[in-house]
């Protein structure tokens, strides 16, 4: 079992919930034609992200890999061209949500936390603070 969260493009998905499953939906499919393990691939804010968190939470697979498996905070990364997927251990997920959370709000990429029921939605605002634009109570 793992937690999961994404980060993405803000501009990428339709703004409204519909649509945006839709897209998130074909995003995973994962049928981009490239590596998935490459952040030169996705926009330069999501790559700035990348280089960040994985200060923090260093990357399983690709370029950057960590060599410590026994690492908990090693995780997954799959990096689309508007979305970054990432797999943390459980053991991680408070401290992940806060790192993405924080880290995508000042490299201004959307978020979402794929394990939790709610299913918020947070792009980045004028200000460059977020707001939950759909999910969630």
């Amino acid at each position: 079992m793992s937690y999961d969260l994404i980060v993405f493009d803000p501009e990428a998905p339709p703004s409204d919930r519909d649509g945006f499953l839709k897209w998130y939906k074909q995003q995973t499919q994962w049928s981009e034609s490239h590596d998935y393990n490459d952040p030169d691939v996705s926009t330069p804010a999501l790559r700035s992200w990348f280089f960040e968190i994985t200060k923090l939470f260093p990357p399983m697979n690709g370029p950057y890999a960590s060599d410590d498996c026994d690492d908990s905070r090693v995780s997954d990364y799959c990096i689309g061209r508007s979305i970054i997927y990432i797999t943390f251990a459980w053991s991680q997920a408070d401290e992940a949500f806060r790192a993405t959370f924080s880290l995508g709000q000042k490299h201004k990429v959307g978020f979402v936390d794929v394990s939790s029921d709610a299913g918020q939605v947070w792009v980045p605002d004028a200000n460059g603070d977020y707001t939950c634009v759909h999910g969630g109570k």
